[in-house]
Parts: structure tokens; sequence; C-alpha cells
């Protein structure tokens, strides 16, 4: 028996005790995490900085303060997610009481990407714990740093055999794969989630796949064009746009597109400088590979800011991209880097059309004053989620569950949602003994008579 073998067996074992299951045990685990964070705060914040070069305001925001609030969320609400929910009782079940009860999967699969390679793998393993299972994760071998402090992190706090870290590439992801876990959880791309989710049919393994896809930005005539700009250059290139759900392209309303133009250079300058590419704070891409694929896309159709480009050390200015069609490269495939390429129409029925062509996004942006314009933006497109006048702010919200639609995701999680996701709703009905209803054994008289009489 292979190691990964052995440790899936112990989990398996270890969650059989039902030790994950009680809730002060839940809750003490949360605890130890949040502390160990805490501790290790200093530690992550520097691998970030070698592994993406992310500076320590956007390292602490979107990795690290992000998962202590949603642990004391979690924490502070746990204790009412896993009481069993009494629900409706049907007259023809009278004398009954109906509930669903939450269990734990067992073991669980989290395989976490590199983008946000802290956050993105410890935010569904606080669901994984709360819901009272064991859990294995399998963090990026792209972001080696954080993986290694990750790994030390939850090696210092918990036994192997109820949560443990297997670092590795390709092989030993596939390796987890050939295994028969409970649940898996996987956050990629999706010709991976393609993978994953044919690896898991081999065993009926229910998924949880957050993709990703070509998420639209809409900025209708009557937007705030400046405010508009300004969170627009910040959603996407944040992260050096490295970020599932970051505005992939723009639709702009032909009649403000060179004002908005304007004022998102002026925003994206006032965010990162006039040289971004001499700034210290400026996030860097992964790998010569993912540069290479991103630099390949900078000579379709016009820059109109940006564009610049640094081989050592893989980094890309903030970039806009003009006359752009969807038959340019660029707008093939998630483009998932600092360069946002701009559409024009002038009806919004043309936007609305252009987005339906393609896959449904896993966010969707709009930009506009109208309340009419906004509701028949969200009741027209389906996307996994979004928002009006502002872009990826959703994300940091525990109230609202977070995921994809179609190829852009299964499944959602963040605050209660991670709970649910990780957890089967058993449903239980409790009968009286008090008193029996005849007519619903086969030897009642005219029972088929009473039956539909008192199903009327």
């Amino acid at each position: 028996m292979n190691t990964i073998q052995a440790l899936i067996k112990k989990q398996k074992a270890f969650f059989r005790t039902d030790k994950t299951k009680d809730i002060a045990f839940r809750l003490d685990a949360l605890q130890k995490l949040r502390t160990a964070i805490k501790t290790n705060e200093k530690q992550l914040i520097e691998a970030l900085k070698v592994d993406l070069n992310k500076s320590e305001f956007e390292a602490y925001t979107t990795e690290v303060g992000i998962i202590l609030e949603e642990i004391r969320f979690t924490t502070r609400h746990l204790r009412s997610w896993v009481k069993p929910k009494r629900v409706k009782t049907p007259i023809t079940h009278f004398g009954s009481t109906s509930y669903i009860y939450p269990e734990p999967y067992g073991v669980s699969l989290i395989i976490s990407p590199w983008n946000y390679p802290f956050q993105l793998a410890i935010a569904p393993l606080i669901g994984a714990i709360a819901a009272g299972n064991c859990a294995v994760i399998k963090p990026s071998e792209l972001t080696p740093k954080t993986s290694e402090v990750l790994g030390r992190l939850i090696q210092d706090i918990f036994p192997e055999e109820y949560i443990v870290v297997f670092q590795g590439g390709v092989e030993t992801s596939q390796a987890l794969l050939n295994e028969k876990f409970d649940y898996i959880f996987f956050t990629g791309s999706v010709p991976v989630g393609k993978i994953i989710m044919e690896a898991a049919s081999k065993h009926l393994t229910p998924v949880t796949l957050e993709l990703g896809g070509k998420s639209p930005c809409i900025v209708h005539e009557d937007a705030n064009i400046k405010l508009a700009a300004k969170r627009i250059a910040w959603g996407k290139y944040i992260n050096a746009g490295q970020t599932c759900v970051a505005p992939d392209y723009l639709y702009i309303h032909q009649s403000i597109k060179h004002d908005f133009l304007t004022a998102l250079k002026v925003a994206i300058h006032e965010l990162y400088g006039e040289h971004p590419l001499n700034n210290e704070d400026y996030t860097h891409i992964v790998s010569e590979k993912h540069y290479n694929r991103l630099c390949s896309f900078l000579d379709n159709g016009e820059i109109f800011t940006g564009g610049k480009t640094m081989e050592n050390g893989f980094v890309i200015e903030p970039t806009v991209l003009t006359n752009i069609t969807w038959e340019d490269p660029v707008m093939q495939d998630e483009i998932f880097g600092p360069i946002l390429p701009v559409l024009e129409y002038s009806e919004l029925t043309e936007a609305i059309e252009g987005i339906h062509k393609h896959p449904n996004p896993l966010a969707l942006y709009i930009f506009s004053e109208s309340r009419a314009i906004q509701e028949e933006v969200l009741n027209r497109i389906s996307f996994g989620g979004g928002c009006i006048n502002d872009t990826v702010y959703h994300l940091g919200s525990p109230h609202l569950p977070f995921g994809g639609v179609g190829s852009s995701g299964i499944g959602a999680y963040h605050g209660k949602g991670s709970f649910d996701t990780f957890s089967h709703g058993k449903s239980v009905l409790k009968q009286t003994t008090l008193f029996d209803i005849p007519f619903r054994y086969p030897n009642v008289k005219n029972g088929v008579n009473k039956i539909k009489l008192f199903l009327k």
C-alpha cells in the first residue's frame, strides 16, 4: 500500500470514530487554524511575495485577512448550522414530524490553484472542518513557497489522520484522483475540471468545481464613469489579473467609450503608478509559460494603454486593448492576466447577444444607474455571481455563496454555503406510535376510494 492509500485509510478510520462530528471538536479545530494563521502571518506574506510578488497589503486583504474573517463568521454561526432543521409535514403524514439532518461526507479532497494559493486552499477547508469531515489538501506546485508554509502550518496543528497536505505536481494529483474519496473540491481551469469530474465519476464521488471563463463587464451609457473606471481597474488588475472573477473583457456603450477609456487610464496610473514595471508592489505572472501566453495577446487590436513587459520576473503592465473582435485570439479563452480587451455596443441587446454566444461566465458586472437596465441584464444572462456598479467585491461577503453555472462551475461555497457544500442533508421522518392510519395498507376495504378522498 502506497503512502497516499495508507493516509486515506487512516483518515477513513479516524472519521468512523465520530470525533470529527462533535461540535466542540470542530470549533476547537477552527480556533487552532485561526491561531496558527495569525502566528504564521509574516511567513505567509513573505511566501506570497516570493511566489507572486504580492504586496503585504494585497497578500493580507486577499489571502490572510479574508480567511480570518471567514473562520470568525463560521465559528459564530456553526452551532445553529449543525442543528437538524425541522421542515413542514403534509396532512397525508398526520402524526409525524420531518427533519433534515446535516451530516459530513467523510474524507474530502481539496485541490487548490496557484493564483490565490493560501486563500483557495483554506477557504474550502473551513467548510470541510465545519461540516465534520477529514481532509486531504493538494496545493499548487507553481507556488512552492506558499505551499511549503501551508503544509508546515497544517502539520503543526492537526494529526495526519484528520487533515494532511500532499505536495507535488500533476503526478500527485493523478495519484490522489485514483483513490476513492467521499467528496472532491477543485478550484482551477475548465480543462482540468473536466479531468477531475471524469475521475470522480469512476467512484460516483460528488464534486464541487470552481472554474472560470470569460467574465464580462458592461459599462452602459448612464454609468458613473469615474467611479466605474476606478472599480474596474481595481477588480481587473488586482493580483495582476490572475483572478477567476476578474473582468475578462469590457462591453462599453459607444457614446461613452472615449470618456471612459480616458478615465480608466487615469485610474490605472493612480493605482499602479506611471511605470508599473518598476512598482515593487505590483504582482508578477506566476510562470514563464503563462507569461509567454499572455504576451502573445499584446498584438491583438490596438494598445490603448500599457503593453510593456519585463521578462525578468515575468511582469506585464496593466494593459487595455481596443479595436477587438470576438475573432481575436485574446477573446477565445479566459485571459487570466492584466490584459483587458474592449468591445463596444450601441444597443444593450448587442452586448447581451454577444455574451449569449459564449459559455456561461463565472461572474458578470454591470455599471448603470438605471434599475431597468440592471434588471434586464440580471434576468437575461445566466452567470455564477457578480455585482452591480462594482467588480469582484461580492466574493468578500460570507452571506453570498460563490460558484459558477454551466461550464464555469458546479456548486458554491463561502459562509454557510461552505458548510452546506461539505454536508449531506439527510431527510428523516419521525412517526408517531400513538395511532395508525389504516387505509395506507392494501387490505383495507375500499382502500382506493378512501385514498382518493383523503388526497383531494
